[in-house]
């Protein structure tokens, strides 16, 4: 699947900026940016890993900007950076 760099949420409280870009190396290269970082990192990570994997998503580099986002704002985040980083509507059979 053929990835071009794509950007979706915001810097605000509550929020996750999810930046996607294609890369060289296989695998997804998550880097997170959090202040509860310590705390829910892993999760977060996990939780963006699952969301573009179910995507058909294995190979990214992927920046993550957390502002304390829950579970179901990374999964949608992540997923509309997918989408514009693929062109592909995961909505439509």
């Amino acid at each position: 699947m053929e990835l071009k760099q794509a950007t979706a949420g915001t810097m605000e409280s509550g929020d996750i900026m999810i930046q996607i870009a294609p890369s060289d190396r296989e695998g997804l290269d998550i880097q997170l940016q959090s202040s509860v970082a310590f705390q829910f990192g892993d999760q977060i990570k996990k939780v963006i890993h699952e969301t573009l994997e179910g995507l058909g998503i294995t190979q990214a580099e992927v920046h993550a900007t957390d502002k304390g986002a829950l579970d179901c704002t990374i999964r949608a985040r992540t997923t509309a950076a997918a989408v514009r980083a693929t062109g592909c509507d995961v909505w439509k059979d």
